[in-house]
């Protein structure tokens, strides 16, 4: 029996057949020529047949698709069949080039020519190389990118996922994810949880796995098996059997002697709004604002950016609504305001930053923001990502009394605001903890690299203290005014772990909110624990010599997650 260990990054315990993500396509050699036995013309027609076939293929899986995975696979069948394309690659052919040569360079020609004409024209420019890619493979006769093609459920196993991989993912069909790269906080692991999926990451060797091969996989334990054994299959059906109980949230999340911590939700627009009020979320802890801004070359109208806010805030009347302020930049560039030459640009221009560079921006949103508000019931509130000190925390509220927001809060993803809260929530009326950017900043490891999952993890005790402190410094605050502390809430994945969540009620944070699909776990876990229980076990996670043991010694005192298969 093979056996891989990685790390846990989404619960549930299921058993499937393996369906391996195919390799990247490589570019093929620069100046390869066309074999000497062939001749143009037939270089020629064997690309028609492949780009032919690409399209059929492409269009046969767009017409099982639904929404935005349909959308997508349309627009790219249709470059398949693309006239400039194909007759910049015959050009090349009759010129000497292989066809696989061809169409690499003739996809680079027409991507560069689509970008520079921007708008919608813009969009389709990945759409070529995604096209020129599968081409390239159907001419070399191996497995197309991307997500494979199955009328059955299958067990996804790929090195990583990139954001564009997710839009054909279809959770009807894949069971699990597993990963050799990524870390906890990859794109792979927040795709994972918002789908209610199963996934282990930084599980290096899976890729050796052979397709067709039964696995179970273990997504808290982070534990994945080729060919099962009778005891994790029982494992696997009382998981299927436990995940009814976790169907559903009575919408109140408290501790089980009464004390409330709200459970909120992260959605990136008003179909994660609607679907998250559906599952019991007691409003929203993260509006992702980025969804209205990314993939366009312009930025979008006031009346276009208040449109789509209004149509968030409307899913939640009357309840709390956190919306975050453009978080642009890092591995979220956008051509109008940010600076794809910086050399690390985790530590550049990002989130509120970019008002340094590039003023308006923030304001305009801003006065969409307020104008969506004052047409909606929900509480809006508003807070600034990648804030650093208190001055920047005070000209963001400064900003907001201007727009006419009433509540405005900040970040704390940064180790200074975590250290110096108390004077950063003098100016500003909450504050949210980002832990995925805060973890990645305080351990100083790329959230997305798989040989740095072990450091990258919102265990790490460091990170802890850090959250410790930011609600240290909300009390020190109010005790200058004598009034009650002001809230700070968890925001990032970390909210999402039913025995994280448990320390983070511990360390004192008011609110949690998570992908929605985790609600129901992070609800039913807390209740089974009183205020000073979760307190005793944040002190536990913080006397811990590492991540590791921190999570082992919490969940150890905690035999309700393995109950429940969480």
């Amino acid at each position: 029996m093979q056996n891989f260990q990685g790390v846990g990054v989404s619960p549930g315990r299921i058993i499937g057949s393996v369906r391996q993500m195919p390799k990247p396509v490589s570019e093929p050699p620069s100046g390869e020529r066309l074999a000497a036995a062939a001749s143009p013309e037939d270089a020629v027609a064997g690309l028609k047949a492949a780009a032919q076939s690409v399209h059929d293929e492409l269009k046969r899986r767009a017409d099982g698709a639904t929404g935005d995975g349909k959308a997508v696979l349309e627009a790219t069948a249709l470059m398949a069949k693309d006239t400039m394309l194909l007759k910049s690659a015959t050009k090349l052919i009759n010129a000497g080039s292989s066809p696989e040569r061809a169409i690499w360079e003739a996809g680079a020609s027409v991507s560069e020519m689509l970008h520079n004409l921007g708008g919608y024209m813009a969009e389709r420019a990945t759409d070529v190389l995604d096209v020129r890619a599968r081409i390239v493979a159907e001419l070399r006769g191996v497995p197309a990118p991307g997500i494979p093609s199955s009328t059955t459920p299958f067990i996804l196993v790929a090195e990583d996922l990139a954001p564009a991989d997710t839009a054909t993912l279809d959770p009807g069909l894949v069971l699990a994810l597993v990963t050799s790269g990524g870390g906890p906080q990859s794109h792979t692991a927040i795709i994972a949880r918002s789908l209610g999926l199963p996934a282990v990451v930084a599980a290096h060797g899976v890729d050796s796995i052979a397709d067709g091969s039964e696995v179970y996989v273990d997504g808290a334990a982070g534990f994945v098996a080729v060919s099962p054994s009778e005891e994790q299959r029982s494992a696997a059906a009382a998981w299927a059997e436990t995940s009814a109980t976790l169907a559903s949230f009575d919408g109140n999340g408290t501790t089980a002697d009464g004390h409330l911590v709200p459970l909120l939700a992260n959605v990136g627009g008003a179909k994660d709004a609607v679907a998250a009020a559906g599952l019991g979320a007691q409003g929203v802890g993260l509006f992702r604002t980025e969804f209205c801004f990314l993939e366009r070359d312009t930025e979008p109208s006031v009346d276009e950016q208040a449109a789509a806010y209004k149509a968030v805030f409307d899913a939640f009347p009357g309840k709390k609504v956190v919306l975050r302020t453009l978080d642009a930049g890092a591995d979220k560039p956008l051509p109008f305001l940010t600076d794809s030459t910086e050399p690390n640009p985790a530590l550049g221009v990002r989130g509120y930053r970019t008002d340094f560079t590039t003023p308006g921006v923030l304001e305009r949103q801003l006065s969409a923001i307020a104008r969506a508000a004052s047409e909606s019931e929900a509480d809006v509130w508003v807070m600034a990502p990648m804030i650093s000190t208190a001055e920047e925390a005070g000209r963001f509220a400064s900003l907001c009394a201007a727009a006419g927001i009433r509540t405005p809060g900040v970040m704390v993803e940064v180790p200074s605001a975590a250290l110096t809260a108390a004077t950063v929530l003098r100016e500003v009326g909450f504050a949210s903890l980002g832990t995925n950017d805060l973890t990645q900043y305080a351990m100083a490891a790329d959230r997305q690299l798989g040989p740095l999952a072990e450091l990258n993890t919102p265990w790490q005790p460091a990170v802890l203290r850090l959250v410790q402190l930011t609600v240290e410094g909300a009390a020190l605050e109010a005790s200058g005014r004598g009034s009650s502390p002001k809230p700070v809430g968890v925001c990032g994945e970390a909210a999402a772990d039913p025995a994280l969540a448990v320390v983070l009620t511990g360390l004192g944070v008011s609110t949690l909110s998570m992908t929605a699909r985790s609600l129901a776990a992070v609800g039913t876990v807390l209740k089974t624990v009183t205020l000073e229980q979760a307190q005793e076990l944040a002190r536990l996670a913080l006397s811990a010599p590492s991540a590791t043991e921190a999570r082992d010694w919490v969940r150890a005192k905690l035999p309700v997650l393995e109950e429940l298969g969480l």
